[in-house]
């Protein structure tokens, strides 16, 4: 199916990102991934050529406002404009009560989670603005950025301000036809949630598994979340149906946090 759209996504040779990309893919989008990983960002970039998916790929740093950049013009010059930008990448930061918190570890996570979400609207709205086409930016936040959880303090503050920032520039970018919007999933079992668990471990005393589980036994729907679920939700507002949304930070969670 051809489709003239062209999509960057961060953060996406694995995980939830990786299932992102894959069906934007599959939907027609020329798909630039990107990740830190070298050795796994190729990994998926041969295995997305295999399927004879329109793709490319390029390394970046999310914490570098200059590789935002990159990722743009890379977009740009390989397939001739950028629709949709989403600022995937994220890190979960440490588990630890809220007192012994470590400073050098908070501001990594707002590197990456905040920093890098705001150098993305800012790559992305300036080359939307240059086409005058419009365009759609979609930033990665959390159920823990519609609430607080125990132990993850670090990680809910970066997702809250991800919502802040979703807020605001769909408010000064609505004027250019761009909308901006986020997604908040909730508890999958991805590689992320392997370090959670083992992080848990530690404050908690748990047994491996056993955070997950926990976790787990609160989804209405009474199952994990696969990437396909947050892919499913994406492609839809990176799709022109959902042209008269902006602002929101849609949840995706099977039923954990209800607003």
């Amino acid at each position: 199916m051809a489709l003239d759209r062209v999509a960057v996504i961060t953060g996406s040779a694995q995980g939830l990102g990786k299932g992102i990309a894959e069906k934007l893919c599959g939907q027609g989008y020329k798909v630039v991934i990107s990740d830190i990983n070298e050795e796994v960002l190729n990994e998926t970039l041969e295995e997305f050529k295999g399927k004879d998916y329109e793709v490319s790929a390029l390394v970046a740093d999310v914490t570098k406002q200059e590789e935002h950049e990159s990722l743009v013009r890379h977009a740009v010059e390989k397939y001739g404009k950028l629709d949709v930008y989403i600022n995937n990448a994220g890190v979960e930061g440490e588990v630890e009560q809220i007192e012994k918190i470590n400073s050098k570890n908070v501001d990594f996570v707002f590197d990456v989670n905040v920093k890098g979400v705001l150098y993305g609207i800012q790559a992305a709205a300036k080359q939307l603005k240059k086409q005058g086409q419009g365009g759609t930016i979609i930033n990665a936040s959390s159920i823990a950025g519609h609430e607080g959880f125990d132990f993850l303090a670090t990680y809910s503050a970066s997702k809250f301000a991800v919502r802040g920032l979703t807020q605001v520039a769909s408010k000064e970018l609505a004027k250019d036809k761009i909308t901006v919007n986020a997604y908040c999933p909730g508890i999958a079992a991805t590689g992320m949630w392997d370090r959670l668990d083992e992080k848990f471990m530690d404050v908690l005393g748990t047994k491996k598994g056993e955070a997950l589980e926990q976790f787990a036994s609160t989804i209405s729907l009474g199952r994990t979340q696969e990437p396909q679920d947050v892919a499913n939700l994406v492609a839809f507002l990176a799709s022109e149906d959902a042209s008269y949304i902006t602002g929101q930070a849609i949840l995706t969670d099977g039923g954990i946090v209800y607003r």
